[in-house]
This record gives C-alpha cells, sequence and structure tokens, in this order.
C-alpha cells in the first residue's frame, strides 16, 4: 500500500513539474501574452476533447497568474482568445 502511494505521489510531482516548466516556458518566450497563451492552448484542448491536456494548460495559466508580474489577465481579451479558437475549430 506504500509503495502505491509514493506511486501517486511522485505522479503527482511529475505532473507538477510539467505545468510548472511550461509556465515558465510561456513566460520567458512572451511574459505579456504568456496568460493568453496558455489560455488559447487550453482552449484548444477542450475542443479537441482533450481532458487531460486541457487541464494541464489550465493550470499552466493559473501559474502564469503567479509567476508573470507583467502578464496580461483581461476577461475580455480570455473571450476573444477563446471565440477565436472555437471558430478555427469547427
Amino acid at each position: 500500500m506504500l509503495s502505491k502511494i509514493r506511486q501517486w505521489v511522485e505522479h503527482r510531482r511529475t505532473t507538477r513539474r510539467r505545468w510548472q516548466a511550461d509556465a515558465r516556458a510561456l513566460v520567458a518566450a512572451d511574459e505579456v501574452n504568456a496568460y493568453y497563451e496558455a489560455q488559447r492552448r487550453a482552449t484548444r484542448a477542450r475542443v479537441r476533447s482533450d481532458r487531460a491536456e486541457f487541464y494541464h494548460w489550465a493550470k499552466v495559466a493559473a501559474e502564469v497568474a503567479r509567476i508573470a508580474s507583467l502578464a496580461e489577465m483581461d476577461i475580455d481579451a480570455v473571450r476573444a482568445v477563446v471565440a477565436e479558437e472555437e471558430r478555427h475549430r469547427i
């Protein structure tokens, strides 16, 4: 039982490291628009019905919001990004 718990904890750590690394990469590429890019990728995953990737990019967006002081996070801009991605996928 203890080994299963350790496996689960390691899986969670690996997952967390992945979205933190993706958030850092987006911020390094373009800090101001990193949040919008994470939202765009989350929307693409949602449109494809890829639940795991949607949650991943939603977590990345939250991490970007936490670490990037210059990131813009205007809800109207996020809605526009989502609408644009949904139009391209239909």
